[in-house]
C-alpha cells in the first residue's frame, strides 16, 4: 500500500515527532512533513500545550507551496477546538490532496472524526503507515485513552546477583554516573514519578530531572498509607507541588503537609489496607492527565505493582558488583511454589550503560510465553 519513499518521509515525521519527547505531556508527541514534487517543503513538531500543533507549523513553512502537497502526519489531525484552532480545517485550507497518517487519534473527541473530515473536503487520505512506531512513541497516551490509566515503566537497580540494597536499606550509588543520566532521560519524558514511603524515609531523594532540558518537572507521587513521611523530606520542598496518596484519616498530618503545599489525596485501600495500586492510577490518568509514569520504589510498592499486573515494562540498571544473601532482592512477591508459576519477561534490549547493564523487559501477564 505504501512505497519505501513515503515509509522514508513518515520516518522524518516520527522523527520530528520525537523532539517534543520531553516537552508534550499531557499532549501527543506529533510531527509533519508536508510534501510536493518528491521534496519535503514544510516540517514542524508540537512542542508543549498551547502552542500550535505540528500540522500548523508545518504549514506555515511550506507557505502558499504546500496547495497540492501531501501531508505525512504521525497521528490523525485533531477536529476540535482545544488550547488551538482544529488541524483538520486547517489543512483543508491549506489546500493539501492527499493526507497520510500513521494512527487514528484514541481521544474520543478526534477517533476518525479529522480523517472523515478531511475526505468530506476531498482529501485524499491513508491511515497506518508506520503506525506501530506513532502507537510506541505516545504508548502513554493512548493507554490513558483506551484504558483510563497511564503507561508504566518500573526503574530498577540491582547488583549482579540480583540484589537492590543491602539488608540496613542502604543503596546510594549502586551503579555509576551514566546510570545517572539515562535515569535523567526516563524521568524526563513522564508525566509523573511514583515512589513509596520507605524510599522516602530511606534515601530522602528530590526525584528531580537534572541535567535534561525539560519544561517543567514530572508530578512526584508519594505512595504513603498511613501518612509516616516527614513533612520536611526534600521531595516535598520541591516544585511543582508533591502529591501523597493515603488511605489515612489523620487531619492534623493532612493539614500540616496542605499547610506546605503538598496534595493530600485519599483513595481507597486494597485488602491489605495499603493504597490500591490501579485507584492511583486511574486518578492520575482521570484528574491528573497523567500518560507515563515513571515508578522508582523499593521492593514492596514495586512488587504490588507488578502483583496487580500493573507494569507496563522495566528497564533495569545492573551493577557489575556481588551484595550477597542477606541484602534485598528486586520485588516482595507472593510465595511461588513451582517453576511454572514464575512470571515470565521478554527481553526487549540489552546494553552497556558506563560500566553498567541496562535490560528492558516486559512482563508477559496472563501466562502468555515470551517469543523465542
Amino acid at each position: 500500500m505504501f512505497t519505501p519513499q513515503e515509509s522514508a518521509w513518515m520516518q522524518e515525521a516520527l522523527l520530528l515527532a520525537e523532539k517534543g519527547l520531553y516537552t508534550t505531556h499531557p499532549n501527543p508527541r506529533v510531527g509533519c512533513l508536508i510534501v510536493k514534487n518528491g521534496r519535503g517543503i514544510g516540517r514542524g513538531w508540537h512542542t508543549r500545550v498551547g502552542e500550535p500543533h505540528a500540522e500548523v507549523l508545518a504549514m506555515q513553512e511550506a507557505g502558499e507551496e504546500a496547495r497540492g502537497g501531501t501531508g505525512y502526519v504521525t497521528l490523525e489531525p485533531c477536529a476540535h477546538f482545544g488550547h488551538t484552532p482544529p488541524c483538520d480545517e486547517a489543512l483543508i485550507s491549506a489546500g493539501l490532496s492527499r493526507v497520510v497518517a500513521s494512527t487514528l487519534d484514541p481521544y474520543w473527541q478526534v477517533s476518525g472524526r479529522g480523517v472523515k473530515h478531511l475526505k468530506q473536503a476531498g482529501i485524499q487520505v491513508d491511515v497506518g503507515l508506520l503506525q506501530e512506531k506513532a502507537r510506541t512513541l505516545n504508548k502513554g497516551y493512548f493507554k490513558r485513552h483506551t484504558q483510563k490509566v497511564p503507561w508504566v515503566t518500573c526503574k530498577m537497580a540491582m547488583s549482579l546477583d540480583g540484589r537492590t540494597a543491602l539488608a540496613t536499606g542502604e543503596s546510594k550509588w549502586l551503579t555509576g554516573s551514566e546510570v545517572k543520566q539515562a535515569v535523567m532521560h526516563l524521568r524526563a519524558q513522564s508525566s509523573a514519578i511514583i515512589t513509596g514511603v520507605g524510599t522516602v524515609l530511606q534515601d530522602d531523594p528530590f526525584l528531580t530531572v537534572r541535567g535534561k532540558e525539560t519544561e517543567c518537572q514530572p508530578l512526584r507521587v508519594v505512595v504513603d498509607s498511613h501518612l509516616r513521611s516527614s513533612e520536611v523530606a526534600h521531595i516535598f520542598s520541591q516544585p511543582p507541588t508533591t502529591l501523597i496518596a493515603t488511605t489515612s484519616r489523620d487531619l492534623k498530618k493532612t493539614e500540616a503537609f496542605q499547610g506546605r503545599g503538598v496534595k493530600v489525596v485519599r483513595l481507597p485501600a486494597n485488602s491489605k489496607g495499603q493504597v490500591s495500586c490501579r485507584s492511583l492510577l486511574e486518578y492520575l490518568a482521570t484528574t491528573q492527565a497523567v500518560n507515563e509514569v515513571l515508578l522508582e520504589a523499593g521492593p514492596t510498592l514495586a512488587g504490588s505493582f507488578l502483583s496487580e499486573r500493573l507494569i507496563d515494562e522495566i528497564v533495569i540498571f545492573m551493577a557489575p558488583k556481588l551484595l550477597g544473601n542477606s541484602a534485598q532482592g528486586l520485588f516482595q512477591l507472593p510465595f511461588i511454589q513451582k517453576l511454572e508459576e514464575a512470571l515470565p519477561l521478554q527481553i526487549l534490549h540489552i546494553k552497556p550503560v558506563g560500566y553498567d547493564w541496562q535490560i528492558h523487559v516486559k512482563p508477559c501477564y496472563k501466562n502468555e510465553v515470551p517469543p523465542p
